[in-house]
């Protein structure tokens, strides 16, 4: 029973050095929840994490760190940690129905310019979550199994209603419930729409890895606005991404329909698209780890309300094709933190300046999305794959992706400098 357990921090009290500590509930243990938490707490504040999934959730997909997502982790002094956990990727190839690769692009590990399609820091999602909750278990309480139902707020504090039946007050509430968020849902007016679509589908599942795989990504274009990648993050596992350039009812659908249901679309959508499609069709059927979404970014006009504010996915997802949406997760909870420890006795000044300070990092990063681009890489017939291939295998041979990568002057997130605060770096506690 949650409430029972957090009943002993009725509202803030006075910390001894900077004023009021708050009781903060973070809603969601992922990424941009965790990290929020760690913040937190280094403030000096009381932080509950409340997790609907019944254990850790250290699954996942491949992910990337860029630009001022990698100067957060090294703030947090985890750099060292995600580096003994890096995926070795050393670039991505593109290849034929047949397998042949006609091009490739390698990763930029000069330190300097741009990262390219592959980071020089490529992580298991899973292996940040286990590192994150490693450097905050000892000081926020986890409650899994458990989430945020619905909440009500004054001036004074919010009653968040749990999914167990249970209701607890908090001087603060974090929504870092990902894309779907739940808190964003009561936060927002009635029939606001937050998703801003690309017009693409995705889905991603692990098969075993055999001898055809190596550590190179490897990138395959089929007829129909098909698209196909393989990476293999260790000496067992492989995973196979498809993607699906389409605008209709049902693509939107599929999504929310049961997983046999999700993947017999998925089968149909692909089974003629050849290359290895063979296989990887058949490792989906048996695929214990499946997940289908259509690829959106989240946009709307405010990210807080009163006492409740929103982190990463929740307030502003960028989409994976950004390449920005795990960097944005750690950079929000950063900045979102250090601006509660500013102003801990005003949190709706806190809240505002957190946007104020966050929205052009995140209107970059959000740029980096152009449908219209994207839409070249899902080319419909022969003709455009064949010009795409032409194009790319002399861009290639010539080495023109890396060479601006390293001469660009900046990554992803831009030249936006990533904020210093003061209580942050003094670290208050733990």
């Amino acid at each position: 029973m949650l409430g029972a357990s957090c009943l002993s921090l009725k509202g803030a009290h006075m910390d001894a050095t900077s004023g009021p500590s708050l009781k903060v509930l973070v809603c969601g243990g992922g990424i941009a929840g965790q990290a929020a938490a760690y913040w937190l707490v280094r403030g000096g504040h009381e932080v509950v994490v409340v997790e609907r999934f019944p254990v850790l959730r250290a699954t996942g997909a491949q992910i990337d760190l860029r630009g001022q997502g990698i100067e957060a982790v090294e703030r947090m002094g985890l750099l060292d940690a995600v580096r003994d956990k890096l995926v070795h990727e050393p670039g991505v190839a593109f290849v034929d129905e047949r397998g042949r690769r006609w091009g490739a692009v390698m990763a930029n590990t000069s330190g300097k310019g741009r990262q390219t399609m592959t980071s020089e820091y490529e992580i298991m999602r899973g292996d940040l979550v286990r590192i994150l909750h490693d450097a905050t278990k000892d000081d926020a309480r986890y409650v899994f199994g458990t989430g945020v139902e619905s909440f009500e707020q004054n001036a004074d504090r919010v009653l968040a209603h749990f999914s167990d039946g249970t209701t607890d007050e908090f001087d603060v509430l974090i929504g870092a419930d990902g894309q779907g968020s739940r808190v964003r849902r009561d936060l927002l007016p009635v029939g606001t729409d937050p998703y801003w679509p690309v017009g693409i589908h995705m889905a991603y599942w692990f098969i075993p890895r055999d001898e055809t795989d190596d550590a190179l990504r490897e990138t395959y274009n089929a007829p129909g606005g098909r698209m196909i990648m393989r990476r293999s993050h260790n000496p067992t596992e492989t995973q196979v991404y498809f993607a699906l350039w389409e605008r209709s009812e049902e693509a939107t659908a599929i999504h929310r329909r049961p997983v046999d249901r999700q993947k017999r679309f998925w089968a149909d959508r692909f089974r003629d698209a050849g290359w290895q499609t063979g296989r990887f069709l058949a490792g989906m059927e048996t695929a214990e780890f499946f997940y289908s979404q259509e690829v959106a970014q989240v946009r709307i006009p405010t990210w807080s309300d009163g006492r409740v504010a929103l982190v990463g996915d929740a307030g502003y997802c960028p989409s994976p094709y950004s390449g920005m949406g795990t960097s944005a997760g750690l950079v929000g909870a950063y900045v979102l933190a250090g601006e509660l420890n500013r102003n801990p006795g005003d949190i709706p000044t806190a809240f505002a300046d957190y946007q104020t300070a966050l929205q052009p990092f995140v209107d970059t990063v959000q740029a980096e999305v152009n449908p219209k681009v994207l839409r070249l890489g899902f080319p419909q017939g022969r003709f455009g794959i064949n010009a795409l291939r032409t194009m790319g295998a002399v861009g290639t041979f010539l080495k023109l992706p890396e060479l601006a990568a390293r001469f660009a002057k900046e990554d992803r997130g831009g030249a936006w400098p990533l904020p210093d605060y003061a209580e942050l770096r003094a670290g208050r506690v733990g």
